[in-house]
């Protein structure tokens, strides 16, 4: 006989709260969007209000490659907080800051190829081929299109084990962009070494956390 609390049902009650949780997950994944997508929208803005300054189309290179780069160092902060604080409900938002770092780079790049050479086919390709911070450019660009196909749950269950390893390569973009990020400045500032703190210090937490757990199980190997 199952007991009634209010007339309520426990399964009744249990029910609820899975629904509310949902609810609450879609809610908090729109807020993430809204946030993610202020800074697209402020472009936009001042775009329409003469807020880009003497050199619109550098401006919005910058802003974007900018927020492309900090997304990017966002979603490799997931792992390494949820590893040290147990913060296990962040991981359901790592593949939101992924599409996010996605968008960022796909508009920096649609910047260079429509706004600054005017979709000349010619002229990049030769920029591809001649300019090395645009070849590191457009491979990470690739890279990412490469992540963010393969980062619904179709492609998860099709590439079982190997999808691990396949979006490993978020490691070789973080290298390759910021690559592009020195070679594109004209003058070093600190911005870029600040950026490349943080992704030294991101990869060397999961260095010394692979390095550890191989330990462990060695040791336990042994034992």
């Amino acid at each position: 006989m199952s007991v009634q609390t209010g007339g309520i049902k426990p399964i009744d009650m249990a029910a609820r709260r899975r629904v509310a949780a949902k609810r609450n997950r879609r809610l908090s994944h729109l807020g993430l969007w809204a946030l993610c997508l202020v800074p697209a929208g402020v472009l936009l803005y001042d775009g329409f209000t003469g807020g880009l300054g003497v050199n619109p189309i550098e401006t919005i290179t910058d802003r974007t490659g900018w927020w492309a780069l900090f997304s990017l160092a966002a979603s490799l902060a997931v792992t390494p907080l949820r590893r040290l604080f147990g913060w296990q409900w962040l991981v359901r938002y790592r593949r939101q800051l992924g599409l996010t770092t996605f968008i960022y780079a796909s508009l920096h790049l649609a910047t260079y190829a429509f706004l600054d050479l005017g979709l000349d086919l010619s002229h990049l390709g030769e920029d591809i081929i001649e300019r090395p911070f645009i070849t590191v450019g457009v491979t990470s660009w690739l890279l990412l299109l490469a992540l963010a196909i393969t980062s619904t749950n179709g492609w998860i269950r099709r590439l079982g084990k190997r999808w691990t390893t396949l979006h490993k390569l978020v490691y070789v973009v973080a290298g390759l962009v910021m690559l592009h990020f020195f070679w594109s400045q004209k003058a070093d500032g600190v911005e870029q070494f600040v950026f490349l703190g943080v992704f030294i210090v991101l990869l060397g937490a999961r260095v010394v956390y692979t390095v550890r757990k191989r330990r462990a199980a060695a040791a336990k190997a042994r034992a």
